[in-house]
């Protein structure tokens, strides 16, 4: 049956393709709110970029015929500009009838009333817009069409019961899938073994896309780094490999995200050279002005935003200077040794500056992206839960040759800023469900807090 929705706003904000999203229905957009997104296009960031996107969108539609009385889609539904229905006398007292929001209200209820036949449904992600409907009986959803099931979202890893002869055909040659699991394992996801003569030995393997096989970089250290629980091990394992293109990271403040890629980065440009450089971005969310109206160049803009990855770096240096003490401390140390140094000899500060001079290092925001191919980069985006699906889809489409892309965060709501997501819609958990098929792509979610005592009862209890 043909339903009206009513499109709020900050819809057309968060997704700025979701007119084709609604099948054969009527959408109706309020006059009110084209002035909305119109007082939005020059914000700087996620919103303003989202905003003119939205518009240039509905330009498209408008060529195909007359908004006012409605434009047929290649969906099968309508799309029109609502220019009346605007009396706000259907309202109760109480309601502060200048805002806008109040006025989208009043369109809904009047638009509702006027044709019963067809139901009438306000689409907005407003918590207090959506209050305030159902208290006057209009039909309200969120925007559903990117939400994920968050109960059901995919974890990275599963476990397996196999005899000791199977164990051993994975580490001589690779072991087939069972016929009942060759539907339910993604290639690159990983596999806790459990064997059926000794139910308390675990082996940690992969499967990547036919046949389970034993961990490629179990040994290995980064930048000084080692993983140090099960989880770390395996996102260890999809950054240190360069046949996977995209990895996903999600976990608690405190699992090891930020430092494990960026260890990751150091070591793979730095010391190996597979990548021509590192790009830090990070989704600038302001709780007050856009970052353009900072003071300063774009480097002096993004500081603090960065501040993970400085913090990251640093604590990498301490890593790799005291390594290079160890394998020092059987000799008679010397004065020139500088081993008694708890530091590394330069500064996180000038250790940066000095790889972003010859531009083995960049940082950037979502705001300097657009319109860029990075080639030949590894890619680190930090608190990708701030981002949309299409700001997702964005970054990702900007992957050239030779680049691998690493999306790290933690999607629940209590680390998320943005008003235009929340952890069923955010553009990381819609990046792991969507690109998990696939045998270029990796995710894992990490467990164990691992910053500190303090930080994990924290985590747990607070």
């Amino acid at each position: 049956m043909i339903k009206n929705y009513i499109i709020d706003t900050n819809v057309m904000v968060h997704d700025p393709n979701f007119v084709y999203n609604f099948q054969d229905n009527n959408i109706i957009i309020p006059i009110i709110c084209i002035e909305e997104l119109d007082n939005l296009k020059k914000r700087e960031g996620i919103v303003g970029y989202h905003a003119r996107i939205a518009a240039r969108e509905l330009n498209n539609i408008r060529k195909l015929g007359n908004l006012h009385e409605g434009v047929k889609l290649p969906s099968g539904g309508t799309l029109k500009i609502e220019l009346n229905h605007s009396d706000t006398t259907c309202l109760p007292n109480g309601f502060e009838f200048s805002k806008n929001d109040t006025k989208i209200l009043a369109i809904a209820k009047n638009i509702a009333s006027d044709d019963d036949k067809i139901q009438t449904i306000l689409v907005t992600k407003d918590l207090y817009m959506a209050i305030k409907s159902d208290a006057l009986g209009i039909i309200t959803q969120d925007y559903e069409n990117d939400k994920i099931n968050i109960d059901e979202l995919y974890k990275g890893n599963t476990e397996m019961i196999l005899s000791e002869e199977e164990i051993s055909e994975i580490y001589s040659g690779g072991l087939f899938l069972p016929k009942d699991m060759t539907n339910s394992i993604y290639p690159n996801e990983f596999i806790t073994i459990k064997t059926k003569d000794d139910s308390e030995l675990d082996v940690l393997a992969k499967f990547d896309g036919k046949k389970i096989i034993p961990l490629k970089y179990e040994n290995d250290l980064a930048w000084g780094l080692r993983p140090i629980n099960k989880e770390q091990r395996m996102a260890f394992e999809l950054l240190m490999d360069p046949d996977i293109n995209f990895v996903t990271i999600s976990g608690g403040a405190g699992s090891g995200k930020t430092i494990l890629s960026t260890a990751v980065a150091l070591q793979s440009v730095i010391e190996q050279g597979l990548y021509r450089r590192i790009i830090f971005v990070k989704p600038v969310v302001p709780a007050g002005d856009d970052i353009g109206y900072l003071p300063g160049t774009e480097e002096e803009k993004l500081r603090p935003w960065m501040g993970s990855f400085y913090d990251a770096i640093e604590s990498l240096m301490d890593f790799k200077d005291f390594n290079k003490k160890e394998k020092t401390k059987t000799k008679k140390p010397k004065k020139s040794d500088n081993i008694e140094l708890n530091k590394p000899e330069i500064s996180v500060d000038d250790f940066i500056d000095q790889f972003k001079k010859s531009g083995v290092i960049e940082t950037k925001t979502f705001t300097y992206m657009r319109g860029r191919t990075l080639t030949d980069a590894l890619v680190i985006v930090d608190e990708a839960q701030q981002t949309t699906p299409h700001l997702a889809k964005l970054m990702l489409t900007r992957a050239g040759f030779g680049s691998k892309f690493v999306f790290i965060g933690d999607p629940t709501d209590n680390q998320i800023d943005n008003i235009l997501v929340d952890e069923k819609s955010n553009g990381l958990v819609y990046a792991i469900e969507k690109m998990k098929p696939f045998d270029i792509t990796g995710h894992v979610t990490l467990e164990q807090v691992e910053r500190s005592p303090l930080a994990e009862i924290a985590e747990k209890n607070m």
